[in-house]
């Protein structure tokens, strides 16, 4: 049977004119050139909020994809997420543009700090009426840490270490520097903030250190909504414990059940309600009034898929130079520096392995994800049988061809889950956290680890606020 929950829907984006299918930019009906006007984000965001979608799920990196031959020249020629804008700066252009859309921004806290970031995020809440959610990434390139200045990136299980660390500091800024009706506004008294509700953040962690005040008064959300990606066995801890949603792949139901599963176990056991985790899980999905109209569709796509692209962008993430594969020869596991859960599904023993050609494939072995060609009752008969066999809320659909891609599923598979009462008809009020979590408030549950540094806390759990 399908799933009776109500599916919920990201539009999977980057501010870049490649992001996971490299070349399809080259298609002429594509507009990712303009990938740097105000008028590109305003126009995805109303088709965005035109299909009720939940939001803007915004990739980004740090560094460029320079392990494929040991060098970014195919990155850079190709346009394998490079060159990119800073996905923060153009939410406040979608916004303004509507008015419920929520939006995932990713961030990568090993090259932020604190301080400065929680300023960032509180801004983006207050001019988006508390519709932000942050993609909390680690970062896996060392082109990225060379940039910064290091000499590499940090270990896999320890940028992890250093994001409980970089929460717990940002949880305290958020959460208890500024207490409810600290801001008054009182222009009869000439007082708009009451220093004494404004308190001192002490935070002495073993990678960040923060002595001051939060610079933003409370937001509507405060933290906001959390999002994670790590599905390695370290990352998937990290994920139960903070995560509100997850994004997550898998090129069977069972590999994504797998994870979901891990993930809700990990996070009852971390004292969490398992089902405080919204999962989307990625996919691609090209639609179109009939089948055969889709299969052409997808044929049409695939004549623009660029192979080196594909081979930089999988290398980058994986950690492994695809350049020294052979055609013929199997992908196997290695223990890199990068996503380590992406090598370990493409190598678990399944009905083939991985060889170099099924990386650039235009299909389900080239997404590593959900892949789903049809018309739009075939779509949705696929989508709802994905979110039964793999235990997940939603997904994340990744950018083909834009906008017609995006424009044809709101047009075509947004009415169909509509009419099969699986998708809503219209947006609730509220937040984005309390879009996604109907029953909840604006702010974080009180379940949830952030929760403990709230202002009146008792000392032993508060106990970096003075």
């Amino acid at each position: 049977m399908p799933v009776a929950r109500e599916l919920r829907l990201n539009a999977f984006q980057m501010a870049s004119p490649g992001h996971t299918w490299a070349g399809l930019w080259r298609h002429p009906r594509d507009t990712t050139t303009t990938y740097n006007t105000l008028e590109y984000w305003t126009a995805l965001a109303r088709t965005a909020e035109r299909g009720l979608f939940d939001g803007v799920f915004l990739a980004d990196v740090i560094g460029q994809y320079d392990v494929y031959g040991g060098s970014a020249d195919a990155a850079l020629a190709r346009a394998a997420q490079a060159p990119s804008l800073d996905p923060f700066l153009v939410v406040p252009t979608m916004a303004a543009a509507t008015r419920h859309l929520g939006f995932g921004v990713t961030a990568n806290l090993t090259y932020e700090h604190p301080y400065t970031f929680a300023r960032r995020i509180t801004t983006l809440d207050h001019l988006t009426g508390g519709r932000v959610g942050w993609n909390i990434v680690t970062g896996y390139l060392e082109s990225g840490a060379r940039g910064m200045g290091l000499s590499e990136a940090r270990a896999h299980d320890v940028r992890y270490e250093a994001g409980e660390d970089f929460l717990e500091a940002a949880y305290k800024l958020w959460e208890g520097s500024w207490e409810d009706g600290a801001v008054r506004r009182d222009r009869a008294g000439g007082v708009f903030t009451e220093p004494a509700k404004v308190h001192r953040i002490l935070h002495d962690g073993p990678y960040y250190r923060v002595d001051g005040r939060h610079l933003g008064e409370p937001s509507p959300q405060r933290t906001p909504v959390l999002y994670q990606a790590g599905t390695s066995t370290r990352g998937k801890l990290f994920a139960a414990r903070h995560a509100e949603a997850i994004f997550l792949n898998g090129h069977t139901p069972a590999l994504a059940g797998k994870a979901v599963r891990n993930i809700r176990e990990a996070a009852r056991a971390a004292g969490r309600d398992p089902h405080d985790i919204r999962m989307f899980l990625g996919a691609t999905v090209i639609v179109a009034p009939t089948r055969a109209e889709a299969l052409d569709l997808r044929d049409e796509y695939a004549r623009y898929i660029d192979a080196e692209g594909q081979f930089a962008l999988v290398s980058g993430w994986t950690g492994i130079n695809l350049a020294g594969l052979k055609p013929d020869e199997p992908l196997a596991y290695q223990e890199t520096n990068a996503m380590r859960s992406l090598v370990e599904n493409l190598t678990q023993p399944g009905e083939r392995p991985f060889k170099l050609a099924d990386f650039a494939e235009f299909g389900p072995r080239g997404a590593r994800a959900p892949f789903i060609v049809g018309s739009p009752s075939e779509v949705a008969d696929e989508l709802l049988a994905w979110a039964e066999q793999a235990d997940v809320d939603g997904f994340n659909l990744t950018r083909a061809v834009a906008p017609e891609t995006l424009e044809a599923f709101v047009d075509l598979v947004v009415p169909e889950l509509q009419s099969r009462g699986v998708y809503k008809t219209r947006y609730a009020e509220g937040t984005l956290r309390q879009k996604l979590f109907p029953r909840a408030g604006p702010l974080l549950k009180d379940s949830h680890p952030g929760a403990a540094f709230r202002v009146g806390e008792p000392p032993h759990v508060l106990r970096a606020v003075s």
